[in-house]
């Protein structure tokens, strides 16, 4: 039944059409269905029999899939926000005294105040070490030229 091979090839390149923009391989393996269906239609007849290797291969291909998908559709952690701070090199904007717990520095074009374990003098380039509360735990950048 040339028909059926047909109707079961273009189900086929839909569920591929679908899963190109939904990740999780899901629709990958009702395709894999699809192509089972269009092959079974050309050794019978039988609307059932196709239906069933159509059904029965997803549910087998499904769980066969989630450890696949989920390593390729993890998220990657990315850091927003004041976390994408950390690591960057800014400028003391007003001297910082840690005893007084005094200073400014201007990290990514914001002015932000700080803490720091010594005194740093106006102008020098700190790193920002991490972010405590609403203020940024800063170091000296070894070497001011860089």
């Amino acid at each position: 039944m040339p028909t059926m091979l047909w109707l079961w090839l273009g189900a086929m390149v839909v569920f591929l059409i679908i899963e190109i923009s939904v990740p999780g391989l899901v629709f990958a393996c009702f395709a894999v269905g699809a192509l089972g269906g269009a092959i079974a239609s050309g050794f019978t007849d039988s609307y059932l029999i196709q239906l069933a290797v159509f059904g029965i291969v997803p549910i087998i291909l499904v769980p066969l899939t989630r450890p696949l998908s989920k390593k390729m559709t993890k998220p990657s952690p990315q850091e927003v926000n004041v976390d994408a701070m950390v690591g960057q090199i800014g400028i003391v904007t007003r001297a910082i005294d840690p005893d007084a717990g005094d200073g400014m520095v201007k990290v990514d074009g914001q002015n932000w105040r700080v803490l720091a374990d010594e005194s740093i003098a106006e102008g020098r380039k700190i790193r920002v070490e991490k972010i405590q509360g609403a203020r940024l735990k800063v170091v000296p950048v070894e070497n001011p030229e860089s």
